[in-house]
């Protein structure tokens, strides 16, 4: 027993150390722990009140934002890197002020502009429609643009048309320039419903091919007496044109989504109304045979149906949108 303590006194002390973990700060997240003191333990030695400070950022570490808070006073890491707010509150304050300020001018001044030119052209569409279309039809004296039923008289009536078209595409394109929304997405309103297309392309059918039907008909003897060719030309040639200049444009407002799709056929089909009564007047005045006098009028009545369908179809559209617009949030 004595042997074995001598032997215990003789070896020489052993110290078992724990290995310390290295510590990594990643974030300014860290930075807001509160200041612990470190603590290293073994069996045999106990280290304590030893406060680990960082005077250099690691390498790899990012450095502190400059505009971060002041209230870092309790941060474990501080040194010469770390630095208060550049720019001062009041300074940014200003600046954001300013910026604000100016973005609102330009937005406003933007606004403003097309508001201003968008103004005289509800003025100017329509007074442009009515000066191609209603005045030469209403106070000129066909007497002196037709002669007779003839090619020269079937041409004057063919450029008096020619007239309104151009005043009406004028028309057209001023109201899509005034309706016609900013930003892209907001197309929804510009879908045209396929019953809507069915609807329309029937009805220009429909009275584009009973004339054809009618002068086919004088021609195989079903209706007597027989109305010539030039006569037919004159009265319904510049319908027919018309008519086919109308189903063009629906077409193509359909494809390029224009706010004036609603629009276009009841500018052409009010200015076809006057359009059939001029024939009736220039039938009474070349002799046409009864039965084509009837014929214009019945066209005269479908047309009519159909401009109040349509017209039906802007209050039905127009109530239908401010109820939409209501239920939006």
């Amino acid at each position: 027993m004595n042997e074995a303590m001598a032997l215990l006194c003789r070896a020489p002390p052993t110290i078992t150390t724990h290995a310390i973990p290295r510590v990594h700060i990643r974030n300014s997240a860290a930075s807001k722990l509160p200041r612990q003191p470190l603590i290293f333990s073994s069996p045999h030695i106990q280290i304590k009140h030893l406060p680990l400070r960082c005077t250099k950022l690691s390498p790899w570490q990012p450095s502190p934002l400059p505009y971060a808070p002041d209230d870092e006073s309790e941060s474990i890491v501080k040194g010469s890197n770390i630095f208060e707010s550049v720019i001062p509150q009041e300074t940014a304050e200003t600046s954001a002020d300013e910026n604000f300020d100016g973005i609102t001018d330009v937005k406003s001044q933007s606004s403003l502009e097309p508001q201003l030119l968008k103004w005289p052209m509800w003025l100017l569409g329509p007074s442009v429609l009515l000066a191609t279309g209603m005045v030469p039809t209403l106070w000129l004296p066909l007497s002196s643009v037709f002669l007779g039923p003839n090619i020269a008289g079937l041409l004057s009536l063919v450029g008096l048309d020619c007239i309104f078209n151009i005043g009406a595409t004028l028309f057209l394109l001023m109201a899509d320039a005034c309706a016609r929304p900013k930003s892209t997405n907001q197309v929804d309103y510009c879908q045209v419903p396929r019953t809507y297309r069915f609807w329309n392309m029937g009805a220009g059918l429909i009275g584009f091919l009973m004339p054809l039907i009618m002068l086919s008909a004088s021609y195989r003897g079903f209706l007597q007496p027989q109305l010539p060719f030039i006569s037919f030309l004159a009265l319904l040639g510049p319908y027919l044109l018309l008519l086919s200049i109308q189903m063009l444009t629906e077409m193509l407002t359909w494809h390029w989504k224009s706010p004036v799709w609603l629009l276009t056929p009841i500018v052409y089909e009010a200015y076809r109304v006057l359009q059939l009564m001029r024939g009736l007047k220039l039938g009474g005045d070349i002799g046409v045979p009864t039965w084509a006098l009837h014929s214009i009028r019945g066209l005269v009545s479908w047309w009519v149906l159909i401009l109040g369908v349509q017209l039906m179809r802007v209050s039905w559209f127009a109530g239908f949108t401010s109820q939409s617009q209501q239920q939006q949030p």
